[in-house]
């Protein structure tokens, strides 16, 4: 109504109350949000410094392969049957093979 004082709904109660729950709700709930995102956070950090080791290993082996695989097109080139088998064999799986790739010394 007109003449009804500020801070109270029509049938005179007080919104204080609701409002100071609601605002507790909001509050409660940001909180529980940004402790769940630190505890993910830190979760993810872990699953990453787990797989360095694998990586760095894959890296490893993927270089060696590589070292492989290019001498292997290099003995191809120069007339080796067995490796021209070898790498037409990979050829034909899609495997493209560069022979003056990295090689292993």
């Amino acid at each position: 109504m007109i003449g009804d004082p500020p801070g109270r709904d029509a049938s005179g109660r007080s919104l204080f109350l609701p409002s100071l729950l609601v605002s507790l709700a909001l509050v409660v709930w940001l909180g529980f949000q940004t402790w769940q995102l630190a505890a993910e956070r830190q979760q993810l950090r872990a699953l990453h410094a787990s797989q360095v080791a694998t990586v760095e290993t894959a890296t490893k082996v993927r270089s060696s392969l590589d070292a492989v695989a290019s001498q292997t097109a290099k003995l191809a080139l120069q007339g080796n049957s067995n490796a021209g088998v070898i790498v037409e064999g990979l050829r034909k799986r899609g495997v493209t093979i560069n022979p003056d790739g990295p090689t292993k010394n």
